[in-house]
């Protein structure tokens, strides 16, 4: 009787502890899609403070050529990122100083095609870590949570929680890289519909032609006979 309730304690405190763990280690990111018009350029704008990191990682999903160009630009203008008819890639900067960078996508080249663009944005703040390491020593002591050492479970649930992050990243990218696998094969399929569909009609030209021309030839061998 008496070791029920101490139990039902520590159980409380490991959901406590996984609530709290998860709040603490949860990194700051974004994801969007968007259209970008022809002959134009678009800026996101996003907020970073000094000595974090910003990783961007971007897919052009849809239009013809499957091109941008990309570039990263610090809050006082500086190029930190440049590239050119891409349609994809991944790029990590560690800001020097806090302030919102510029995050641009630009088809300025394409005249007439509109891209469909996907991207994702994550953050890591240096902060984090000191405000997780506040929340876990005031959780209590290790003898209270099933004879388990508290340091021990941090570990684990960081090292859970960066995989499960992780892996929800990867699902991500690759859903991109689905869509626009399929927008590929779609616009693939209508062209090889299309040229089929043409060479078809070559094809019954040339026969009814070549029907039409033999019978001629007939007709004018029966008229010079006659």
């Amino acid at each position: 009787m008496g070791g029920a309730p101490r139990t039902r304690v520590s159980l409380l405190g490991c959901v406590a502890l996984f609530i709290a763990a998860g709040n603490a280690f949860s990194p700051t990111d974004s994801e969007f899609t968007f259209l970008l018009p022809a002959a134009s350029k678009e800026c996101f704008y996003q907020s970073a403070v000094r000595n974090g990191s910003i990783e961007i990682e971007y897919q052009v999903i849809a239009g013809a050529g499957m091109d941008v160009d990309f570039s990263i630009v610090s809050p006082q203008g500086v190029h930190l990122v440049s590239e050119y008819r891409r349609s994809d890639g991944v790029h990590m900067v560690e800001p020097a100083e806090a302030g919102d960078y510029q995050i641009c996508f630009d088809n300025s080249f394409s005249r007439f095609s509109e891209k469909m663009v996907f991207f994702e944005v994550i953050l890591d703040h240096p902060a984090n870590d000191a405000g997780a390491d506040d929340e876990w020593a005031g959780l209590g002591e290790p003898e209270s949570l099933l004879e388990y050492k508290l340091d021990d479970i941090k570990e684990s649930m960081e090292t859970v929680h960066r995989r499960l992050e992780r892996s929800r990243q990867m699902q991500t990218v690759l859903r991109a890289f689905e869509a626009r696998d399929r927008n590929l094969l779609e616009d693939n399929l209508w062209r090889v519909s299309f040229w089929s569909c043409v060479n078809l009609l070559v094809l019954l030209s040339v026969a009814l032609t070549q029907v039409y021309t033999v019978r001629r030839l007939f007709d004018d061998r029966r008229r010079v006979c006659s």
